[in-house]
């Protein structure tokens, strides 16, 4: 394949991010996007009363106060450090939104870094939603150059595309020019990072990798404003982002994608809400266990279990076999096929209840999760749709099965406004009385009517 470009990829999407105007996003994919970062801010709420968060703070605030608010919080941090903590609390459920074909979690780094960003510098609510929207379409569709690449060698394109995104942002809100916003690429492909070695014990350290992209797209932003230079060719070079990082795979590379139908076709659209708390590879398998639940299954009359999965998703949420059925933590309780399987059919749901560690160490689920193996999906729809059917044999030799060619949640199978505003309350409510989380929804909702201050200040109350 010849991956040649005209002109380089950061050159292009420096062009169109300089131009990008409030006007020119249609009504529909702003108010998509206000949902999103509702859905966001509800899950970043639920986040403040977990540990994660709790220490993530001290860590932060042990690091210098500053003016910059923190969702659910009453701390002031340095700018950076807020960004970093406020993607911590969207991303640290495992609860936010994915892009599919990008197979990244764009919102957890985008709106932290628009957020704080257009605070610092007084913008609009008009330009916060501006430039959150420019970080998701570039984010996702650079994610999508990999075609699912960066997981099978072991990057997380969260962490590692997001700072990409958020250096727009950041460029975009500083005003700068397309050249600025061009070098500010070349400078974040030094800077952007993301290992998936978090998933062989639960480590904590994927809850960072959105707030971290948010921070080194900040700095390479800001460098870039001051003259500092970095290389023109970030993506496609010789040893630019995808070169650098997938190795053989590169060659898999559509690079294309990164810039096709920018402003005519938008990916903001593409993003699926997660209605279940885990990694979305798991969602396809959860729903069909809590169906064949809800058809009476008994538990002591099942023989085995088979799970079907996407060839791609198999070295994140089902091996290693023995850690994936036992799980430690609740953070391998989200990454774990067997798990998911076990929660839905022996309780009849998958929700953040069943991620406390008197549920993942439940012997009924242990021993299930002991009959429960995996098989590639030779009808799966990955990357598209993160599909998944689950076969229950029975003692007495019959077969039950559920398949979710479309995860529920999917561009193609969207939660709807409603959907997204409940998920929105009952994640809200664990955290702040229903008034403050009305007065928050009226407020994101709102967005460009108000001044990316008043909202900044609007998710920081607690009353």
């Amino acid at each position: 394949m010849d991956n040649s470009t005209d002109k380089p990829i950061a050159v292009a999407l420096g062009a169109f991010a300089e131009q990008l105007s409030f006007e020119a996003i249609p009504e529909q994919v702003r108010q998509r996007a206000k949902l999103l970062i509702l859905d966001a801010v509800g899950i970043a709420l639920a986040s403040t009363r977990y540990d994660f968060a709790q220490r993530t703070l001290s860590a932060t605030r042990e690091l210098g106060e500053g003016v910059s608010d923190v969702i659910g919080y009453s701390a002031k941090l340095s700018l950076r450090d807020a960004i970093l903590l406020n993607a911590v609390l969207v991303h640290g459920l495992d609860f936010d939104d994915t892009h599919g074909r990008g197979v990244i979690h764009a919102t957890a780094s985008c709106f932290p870094a628009a957020l704080g960003i257009a605070a610092q510098y007084d913008a609009s609510g008009r330009d916060l939603l501006t430039a959150y929207i420019l970080g998701i379409e570039v984010a996702t569709r650079l994610g999508a150059v990999a075609k699912g690449g960066f997981h099978q060698v072991g990057f997380h394109p969260t962490g590692l595309i997001g700072t990409f995104g958020c250096a727009l942002i950041a460029g975009k809100l500083q005003g700068q020019t397309a050249e600025q916003l061009a070098m500010t690429q070349g400078i974040a492909l030094s800077t952007a990072s993301g290992s998936l070695e978090f998933l062989e014990d639960g480590a904590w350290t994927k809850r960072m990798h959105p707030g971290w992209a948010g921070v080194a797209g900040l700095t390479a932003a800001t460098l870039a404003r001051h003259g500092f230079s970095g290389p023109k060719a970030a993506y496609e070079g010789r040893f630019g982002l995808f070169k650098s990082h997938l190795g053989e795979r590169e060659a898999e590379c559509d690079y294309a994608l990164a810039t096709e139908n920018l402003g005519s076709i938008w990916e903001v659209g593409e993003v699926a809400v997660k209605p279940v708390p885990a990694c979305h590879f798991t969602h396809a398998v959860a729903d069909s266990a809590v169906i064949l639940h809800q058809q009476g299954i008994r538990i002591e009359d099942i023989e085995r279990v088979t799970a079907l999965v996407p060839k791609e998703t198999v070295g994140i949420v089902c091996e290693p076999e023995a850690r994936k059925r036992k799980p430690a933590n609740s953070y391998e309780a989200q990454f774990s096929v067997p798990y998911a399987i076990a929660s839905g059919l022996i309780r009849g749901h998958f929700g953040l209840v069943d991620l406390e560690p008197d549920a993942f160490a439940d012997p009924a689920a242990l021993a299930l999760m002991e009959k429960i193996e995996y098989q590639v999906d030779p009808q799966s729809g990955f990357p598209r749709h993160y599909s998944g059917e689950v076969v229950v044999t029975l003692r007495d030799g019959r077969q039950l099965r559920h398949r979710e060619a479309i995860n529920r949640g999917a561009a193609d199978r969207p939660l709807s406004a409603d959907d997204i505003v409940a998920k929105y309350r009952e994640n809200a409510h664990t955290a702040v009385a229903p008034q403050a989380a009305q007065l928050i929804l009226d407020a994101v909702l709102n967005l460009d009517a108000g001044s990316a201050r008043e909202l900044s200040r609007a998710l920081a109350a607690r009353a």
